[in-house]
């Protein structure tokens, strides 16, 4: 591996969120890693918003998060693959601890731990819970910035074309090669949804979402009720 990351965002309609997230990649950018954000078809300010402080803004003109992320990855320059939600900030020397969590233990794949951004308690029962079930199963979450290498990704023929659970898809894939390694370290995401939907609700919702997947029902079936 050449020690250097290739981070793929795909947005759609984040401007509210997206300034943010890049403006903590930059000292990233500074060390010679690469940024690609893919845009699935905003009609909001994302993408301007994004331009001087990504390295490549990629326009797709159907969006889906797992289509924009295979699309990002096409351009990645670099050995070491993140795969970052537009809501989510990476931890600072992000790099170093992905880089050093692969080396030292032999694995292919990983994420990092996640801490909602809300300050109500029982996003702090959430987060624990969320980031104990991913070690126990080796199943991760988009909100935790999965990262891989590159050949990995190629090996495994990226993520599932499918408009739902495609992180859930792409882990079980993944661990066929190698168990994930975890950093405990967490990344923030925000906790907007939560709190919008209403956080019992949301904890229900995904809960269900997942048992009746894993049960065998399709994700485009799914995609109506999330």
């Amino acid at each position: 591996m050449n020690g250097l990351l290739s981070i793929i965002i795909p947005t759609l309609n984040e401007q509210a969120v997206i300034v943010d997230t890049l403006q903590v990649l930059q000292p990233l950018r500074q060390a010679g890693h690469q940024v690609i954000v893919v845009d699935g078809g905003s009609v909001d300010k994302t993408r301007n918003l994004a331009g001087p402080l990504a390295d490549s803004v990629l326009l797709m003109t159907e969006s889906g998060r797992a289509r924009q992320m295979n699309f990002g990855a096409r351009f990645a320059h670099h050995d070491i693959l993140v795969f970052l939600h537009a809501d989510t900030f990476l931890p600072a020397q992000a790099d170093e601890l992905i880089i050093k969590a692969l080396t030292e233990t032999g694995r292919r794949w990983g994420r990092f731990n996640v801490r909602l951004s809300g300050q109500k308690w029982l996003l702090r029962v959430i987060e624990r819970l969320m980031n104990w079930r991913s070690c126990f199963t080796g199943i991760a979450t988009g909100d935790q910035a999965i990262f891989m290498e590159r050949r990995l990704y190629q090996q495994v023929q990226g993520f599932p074309d499918i408009p739902l659970m495609e992180d859930i898809a792409m882990s079980r894939q993944l661990k066929q090669s190698s168990q994930p390694v975890c950093i405990r370290t967490a990344a923030i995401t925000s906790s907007r949804r939560w709190e919008q939907r209403g956080i019992i609700r949301t904890i229900l919702l995904m809960w269900s979402l997942r048992l009746i997947y894993a049960l065998g029902v399709s994700p485009q079936v799914l995609k109506k009720y999330y």
